[in-house]
């Protein structure tokens, strides 16, 4: 016999519950449009968090402008209870804090975690491939136009990794920045650039299906995603250029908030599914904890702000 006193218990139990599935409602800001590959990531993220964060519904909300510098004001100006949390990316932050005069962002904005470290490769169409990354700045020392090399929109992390190659080279490179990284990535494949710089999601799709050939990967070693591609060191060139994407909060946060979201973020590294994901997209599972990755970005808003001031990479200045 069920006595009342057990269904007392057990109808506070499920209404205590309810009421924190109910309370913990958390908006994910995304910085670009429904639909974007920025978007699409977030989405595909999502569900693991919700996975290692019981009692909790996350609710994307999009936030474009400004190149992500509008969803970014948004997370800085939001209540640090977390409710609201944003995915964001680096050098993406570091980038909108240069060229768009937005001094104090990175202070306003707490980094929890980054779990996905994504490289940028240089690839060339498969029809007509060059040898070798070498033979881009070969070939522009002697012809600053001989090269059309592509990349995503200005201030985009391909784009900032081809300056940073251009200065490294100490040659002036013909890039031809495109409205998104699927114009660059198709320009590519149809040889109306000589070569690209993409993130290793944007290509990875033509580089197993053979149209595009992968002359080399802004890391210090091979990556497991695409082992076949070799490190731009190998090729005398030290440069090391990734994407990192994870979670912020507003500064302020709670200590007790801040270690549940690291906890369960941690917890999506670890996910077997999102382990695959990862292999399938282009991008290395990885857990980078917030202190780390704030270092990471702050040494990353040093050097493009040192880029800026010599290679501008908005026509229209900050503005």
């Amino acid at each position: 016999m069920i006595r009342r006193r057990h269904l007392l218990v057990g109808a506070t139990a499920l209404g205590m519950a309810r009421q924190a599935r109910a309370g913990d409602t958390v908006s994910l800001l995304v910085g670009a449009k429904p639909g974007s590959p920025t978007d699409e990531q977030a989405r595909a993220f999502m569900p693991f968090l919700v996975r290692h964060l019981p009692f909790t519904e996350v609710n994307i909300r999009n936030v474009p402008g400004g190149a992500g510098l509008a969803a970014a004001q948004a997370l800085a100006e939001a209540a640090a209870d977390g409710r609201t949390l944003g995915w964001t990316a680096t050098p993406n932050l570091p980038a909108r804090s240069v060229d768009r005069g937005a001094d104090d962002l990175m202070q306003r904005i707490l980094l929890l975690g980054a779990v996905q470290k994504e490289p940028i490769a240089i690839v060339s169409p498969a029809a007509t491939p060059l040898g070798s990354v070498q033979d881009i700045v070969a070939r522009a020392a002697d012809d600053a136009d001989a090269v059309p090399f592509g990349t995503p929109p200005a201030g985009s992390p391909p784009h900032l990794a081809a300056l940073r190659l251009q200065a490294l080279a100490g040659s002036r490179l013909n890039i031809v920045a495109f409205p998104s990284a699927a114009a660059a990535r198709q320009a590519a494949i149809a040889g109306n650039v000589a070569a690209a710089a993409l993130g290793l999601s944007s290509a990875i799709s033509d580089l197993r299906e053979g149209r595009l050939v992968g002359l080399g990967i802004a890391a210090s070693i091979r990556t497991e995603v695409f082992p076949d591609m070799p490190p731009l060191r190998d090729a005398g060139l030290n440069l090391s250029a990734f994407i990192r994407r994870g979670i912020a909060a507003p500064a302020g946060l709670p200590a007790d908030i801040a270690r549940k979201l690291r906890q369960a973020m941690q917890a999506v590294v670890t996910d077997p599914e999102f382990r695959d994901q990862a292999d399938a997209r282009g991008f290395v599972a990885t857990w980078i904890g917030g202190a780390t990755w704030k270092v990471l970005a702050d040494d990353e808003r040093s050097e493009l702000a040192q880029l800026w001031a010599t290679e501008p990479w908005l026509q229209d200045g900050a503005g």
